[in-house]
């Protein structure tokens, strides 16, 4: 396997916008986990955005609210939310196929309200998602892990990022996106005090953190969803050649590591999401 590094019994409710389309002839179709946070609710909007796209489907805990989905009603014939619990994920996504899988769950552990609890959803989820990916023979799965990622790590938190990185090269997914952002920037549905601070302390900071302390700027939440647009080959600034979707390709399963810094030049200007 190559590593590259460039510095993731319900049967579930459906809330369904149009039919799904599945042919690689005529573009690529995706499933997307964590549309409702920060990075996932940029991507799903670039996502519909690509007349390439001609499946988007959305799985989620819980439903999608109004600001989630505004403006998306031109995109409904190829967008498809399934509401399901994610611990039966496969029944979930049973009829689903996909090409690409992306996974931006995440949560912390006051959130979470314990480690178990925060394992569940920033290990075992995402591992089932890629589990998922090598049963329909995904081309690409890209995950957000986060800096300092590491299974020695004395920290919990990087420490459970370090065994999911470590549990999903051991898959061998054609092509693994591990994003490994700093400390992200946007507005969230939701308060978090420590982060809001640190945001203050990040942004305030940043003109200070050049060259080998560029990785710890903050980023934008956009421009890590920007970033795997460009990773995974879907926009003008993707890196992969004709023929990246098309399953039926045997590939050498490769991994490849987006340090924030990366992530950040990938990521820089929103107006190179250009589909053509």
């Amino acid at each position: 396997m190559a590593v590259a590094s460039k510095g993731g019994a319900a049967t579930g409710s459906e809330a369904s916008i149009g039919e799904g389309v599945h042919d690689d002839r005529d573009g690529y179709s995706c499933v997307l986990a964590g549309a409702t946070g920060l990075v996932g609710a940029a991507l799903l909007r670039l996502l519909l955005a690509d007349p390439k796209a001609k499946a988007v489907t959305v799985l989620a805990r819980r439903p999608l609210d109004a600001a989630a989905t505004a403006g998306l009603e031109a995109m409904r014939p190829k967008l498809r939310i399934i509401v399901a619990s994610f611990d039966d994920l496969d029944t979930a996504l049973q009829d689903v196929e996909a090409d690409i899988v992306y996974c931006t769950l995440g949560t912390t552990i006051k959130t979470a309200g314990s480690q178990e609890a925060f394992r569940l959803v920033d290990l075992e989820y995402p591992l089932a998602l890629a589990r998922y990916a090598k049963r329909v023979n995904a081309s690409q799965f890209a995950v957000i892990t986060a800096m300092g990622a590491s299974k020695s790590s004395a920290f919990f938190y990087s420490r459970v990022k370090g065994e999911l990185e470590e549990e999903l090269a051991k898959l061998e997914i054609p092509l693994l996106h591990i994003f490994r952002p700093s400390l992200l920037l946007g507005q969230r549905s939701a308060k978090r005090l420590g982060e809001t601070v640190g945001a203050w302390l990040a942004t305030a900071l940043g003109f200070t953190m050049v060259g080998p302390l560029r990785k710890y700027r903050a980023i934008r939440g956009e421009r890590v969803a920007v970033a795997m647009i460009h990773a995974t080959g879907i926009g003008r600034a993707g890196q992969h050649g004709q023929g990246q979707h098309d399953r039926s390709v045997q590939r050498t399963p490769e991994v490849r590591i987006y340090a924030s810094d990366d992530i950040a030049g990938l990521g820089a200007h929103k107006g190179e999401v250009t589909y053509g």
